[in-house]
């Protein structure tokens, strides 16, 4: 299974980034492989609107069939629950922490948004 993470880094010790669709990357964690992919956001970064509907429209496209983020709006959470992606939210520092939580079952599953959109 593939999950996806919010990061600002390249490496499994990168924070975890606490916003979903402003995230300048995600890392894409294969759990079969043991091996990551990195995935870049800028391009939504500086969107006036829309940067979590696309987020999670290339978070969908990966093959991520799982989200840990800190954050995740109401646009996104419905983008990426219709495309069969569950979502986590953790205050996890780094994705290595993050990950070793969502392992450990530590991680409740999402059932809503946990955020109004454009919140800063």
């Amino acid at each position: 299974m593939k999950i996806a993470f919010t990061t600002s880094g390249d490496h499994l010790d990168a924070p975890l980034d606490q916003r979903f669709g402003r995230a300048p990357r995600f890392l894409i964690y294969d759990e079969e492989a043991d091996t990551f992919e990195i995935l870049d956001n800028h391009p939504n970064l500086q969107a006036a609107s829309g940067a979590g509907i696309q987020a999670a429209e290339a978070v969908t496209r990966s093959g991520a069939q799982a989200l840990v983020t800190g954050h995740c709006g109401p646009k996104a959470f419905r983008v990426l629950s219709a495309g069969g992606v569950k979502i986590f939210n953790t205050s996890a520092l780094t994705v290595k922490e993050a990950l070793e939580a969502y392992r450990a079952g530590r991680l409740a599953e999402a059932s809503a948004a946990d955020v109004e959109g454009h919140w800063a």
